[in-house]
C-alpha cells in the first residue's frame, strides 16, 4: 500500500483525538461551541460551519467517516496535492453546513450537527467524477459497482431518506457536501455555473 498522504493522515488523527477528548473529558463543552447549531438556537457561531466537521457523535460515526476518508481522500490527495485537496474539503464541509442551516430553518430544528460526513460525500462525488469506471466494493451492500453508479445510488438514497423526515442523520448536509464538491470541480474546470477558460483538474 502507498503511504498515507499527509493531509489525510493529519485529519484522521485530529478527528480521532477530538473524539477521545469528547469521550474521556465529557465536562469539556466541545459540542456547545464547535457543533453546528441552528441559526435560531442562540448558540450559533460562524466558525461552526467548519469546526463541526471535526466532531463525531459515536465511535461508529467516527469509524465510517475515517474509513471513507482513507478510501477516497487518500487517492484524491495524491492526485490533487495538499492545497487543492484542502480546498475541496473546505468547499464540501462549508456547503454541507450551509445546506443544513437552511434545512434547519425550514423544519424548525434546534438540534446540532456534527461529523465529517459532508466532506466525505464531497470526496465521494469527486471520486466518482474523476474515476467513474473504477470498480469499488462498498460495505453496504457488498456488491462491486462502478464509482459512478455508487455515487448515484448513495446520492439518491440520501435524497430519499432526507425527504422521509427526521431520522437523526443530516441527509441534506450530505447532499450539500456533494453540491460543494461539484461546484468546486466546475470552478476548476471553468464549466457552468462558472464561466471562463477551462482549468486543470
Amino acid at each position: 500500500m502507498p503511504p498515507m498522504p499527509p493531509v489525510t493522515k493529519a485529519l484522521m488523527l485530529i478527528c480521532t483525538a477530538v473524539f477521545c477528548v469528547q469521550l474521556l473529558l465529557p465536562i469539556v463543552p466541545l459540542d456547545a461551541f464547535f457543533a453546528l447549531w441552528p441559526l435560531g438556537s442562540g448558540r450559533f457561531w460562524p466558525w461552526q460551519v467548519v469546526s463541526y466537521g471535526f466532531l463525531h457523535g459515536s465511535i461508529t460515526h467516527l469509524f465510517f467517516n475515517m474509513l471513507g476518508l482513507w478510501m477516497f481522500g487518500a487517492e484524491l490527495e495524491r492526485l490533487w496535492g495538499p492545497r487543492r485537496y484542502l480546498q475541496m474539503l473546505l468547499a464540501s464541509v462549508i456547503a454541507a453546513a450551509l445546506v443544513q442551516l437552511v434545512f434547519n430553518v425550514i423544519v424548525g430544528s434546534r438540534a446540532p450537527t456534527v461529523g465529517a460526513s459532508g466532506a466525505l460525500f464531497g470526496l465521494l462525488l469527486s471520486f466518482g467524477m474523476l474515476f467513474p469506471n473504477r470498480i469499488i466494493m462498498p460495505l453496504f451492500p457488498p456488491i462491486p459497482m462502478k464509482a459512478r453508479t455508487f455515487v448515484m445510488v448513495f446520492g439518491g438514497l440520501e435524497l430519499l431518506f432526507g425527504l422521509q423526515g427526521s431520522s437523526g442523520v443530516a441527509h441534506f448536509a450530505h447532499l450539500g457536501g456533494m453540491l460543494g464538491a461539484w461546484l468546486m470541480i466546475s470552478w476548476w474546470r471553468g464549466k457552468l455555473p462558472f464561466g471562463g477558460p477551462p482549468r486543470r483538474r
